[in-house]
């Protein structure tokens, strides 16, 4: 990583690291982000994405056990050369 700005993480593994947002959209707002990069959707490993999801489940649920508010629980994937710019 390489560690230009200040993070929380909430959780890491081999494939994926969890932080809190430094401008988050609501107080449970999480980033799930890969350690290795793929610029396309298909390039992407396909048990590196079920970890993802399997990542997005237990944050999923660490956040509904947590009692900070929240409404409900969206996923967005951005791929692409745009948003891999800047790897931490």
């Amino acid at each position: 990583m390489k560690g230009k700005l200040d993070a929380t993480f909430v959780y890491q593994n081999d494939a994926v690291a969890v932080l809190m947002d430094i401008q988050p959209v609501n107080a449970s707002r999480l980033l799930i982000i890969l350690r290795a990069p793929a610029s396309f959707l298909p390039d992407l490993d396909p048990e590196t994405g079920a970890e993802m999801f399997r990542v997005a489940r237990k944050m999923a649920e660490a956040l509904r056990r947590s009692g900070l508010k929240r409404e409900g629980v969206n996923l967005f994937l951005a791929v692409g050369e745009a948003p891999c710019k800047e790897r931490f």
